[in-house]
């Protein structure tokens, strides 16, 4: 079993294996099991079944699922499970689009919500879920994000996230600065840092290149914002990154923020975690990133986390100042797991679909936004960051969906294309035009009309 605590460096060595991660012993008596669902016949009996999952190699995740396992277990001794982890990125989405192909997959794995999902085309490799009645306890969003053809595919693992940025609230109110609801606000700030500290005003971690995107995925409230119809409008093929004077305008932030000289001078090697440590060390100031990283900076940094704030990325127009949203990750369960493993399978999912599993959660790994189970609350003790996620969220208007959650085309390019023009290797222009490209080839691959 692995510590409670997981270091980093040992979950960069079982991504690299590609290795079991923990596996729970059967305790050996026969309690049946207790999370409710109508699938539970082989998670109340007493024949041992082993469950297979993969996940993402995060620490987050990690920590996730050994709680939720070692829980489920405590109630059904006869099921245990045996935990593999995958890289994430796009080298992460290959093995899972392999491992379905070739019915290779584990009995359960947890994956991405929205459009990545889609490109797995569900209907034709997951088991449906639409008629277990824990379903009916998901919030639309995340419903919305796991369904296809009218069926509902997963049970949500972790809580809500956003995209915007990490910035450290030493720095700011030592420097007298407010959170800015302008970009020109956000660039006059940078301004202030590099003139009178020696952190760098922005954080970019472009070894690992999933967190080149988040000045582009993250700007889509302002997108939506300026047009609230751009993601119908998107999938239909009538607008475009490139010709859009809204949508390019995160691929135009990322240039701007490089030409200005205001990233990290190892942005090009610096990896994720180095990321968050510049940004509790004050380092750095500002780090664009998915809010679910609130968690691993507890973890690292017990210290100085509460020194770290969250905010949104900021666009044109104070007004309209509000934050982009991701529903959280779920787990699939693919048509290749058959008889006892799928009964017990349907069983772990109904709980970790419920409010005592979002306990379980809270226990394990910090929250990083609210739940998408009905009934589950956060505590009152949640990080800096978290809270400050939680005002938009009691916000009306100040919440958006990412695009992922509105259209299914997501170009798999996207994370390349941000580090060349996050690097100065290619224009914002250039850069959109590219993406641009890259979406048409993925939206004629999914069939979709007008492509």
């Amino acid at each position: 079993m692995i510590p409670t605590r997981i270091s980093r460096r040992a979950a960069a060595v079982t991504a690299a294996l590609l290795a079991p991660v923990f596996a729970l012993a059967a305790c050996g008596d026969d309690a049946g099991s207790e999370s409710g669902g109508d699938a539970s016949d082989a998670a109340g009996s007493a024949e041992p079944v082993e469950l297979s999952i993969l996940i993402d190699d995060a620490e987050n995740s990690l920590l996730l699922f050994e709680g939720l396992t070692e829980a489920y277990t405590e109630q059904n001794p006869n099921v245990t499970f045996s935990v593999e982890t995958r890289p994430g990125g796009g080298e992460g989405d290959n093995i899972v689009k392999t491992r379905l192909a070739t019915g290779d997959m584990t009995d359960l794995f947890f994956y991405n919500s929205g459009s990545l999902l889609a490109a797995l085309n569900p209907s034709q490799t997951l088991v449906p879920v639409t008629d277990q009645p824990w379903v009916d306890n998901l919030n639309d969003a995340f419903v919305q994000a796991v369904s296809a053809d009218e069926d509902v595919f997963g049970a949500p693992v972790g809580s809500n996230m956003a995209g915007g940025m990490f910035y450290n609230e030493a720095i700011y109110e030592e420097l007298g600065l407010d959170v800015p609801t302008t970009w020109e606000e956000f660039m006059a700030n940078n301004e202030v840092i590099a003139a009178e500290t020696d952190a760098a005003p922005v954080v970019q971690t472009y070894q690992d290149t999933w967190t080149s995107q988040l000045f582009v995925l993250g700007d889509f409230h302002n997108v939506l914002a300026d047009n609230p119809d751009w993601a119908e409008q998107y999938t239909a093929n009538e607008v475009k990154y490139a010709s859009d004077e809204s949508a390019i305008q995160g691929f135009e932030h990322l240039q701007e923020v490089y030409d200005a000289g205001y990233l990290n001078e190892d942005f090009a090697s610096a990896t994720y975690p180095e990321g968050l440590e510049k940004i509790a060390t004050g380092e750095g100031v500002h780090y664009p990133m998915l809010s679910f990283a609130v968690s691993e900076l507890v973890a690292n940094f017990p210290d100085q986390a509460e020194d770290v704030g969250f905010a949104a990325l900021p666009g044109d127009d104070a007004d309209s100042y509000g934050l982009t949203v991701w529903t959280p990750g779920g787990m699939y369960l693919p048509q290749s797991t058959e008889g006892a493993e799928r009964d017990a399978a349907l069983d772990f999912m109904g709980f970790v679909a419920s409010p005592e599993a979002c306990e379980v959660q809270t226990a394990a790994a910090q929250p990083t936004g609210p739940y998408a189970v009905e009934g589950c609350e956060l505590p009152a003790d949640v990080p800096n960051a978290v809270q400050d996620l939680q005002a938009y969220f009691d916000t009306e208007g100040q919440t958006s969906p990412a695009l992922e959650f509105l259209s299914p085309i997501k170009g798999p390019a996207l994370e390349q294309i941000t580090v060349e023009v996050g690097s100065g290797i290619r224009s914002a222009e250039d850069g959109a035009a590219l993406y641009d490209e890259d979406v048409e080839k993925q939206a004629q691959q999914l069939g979709i009309e007008g492509w």
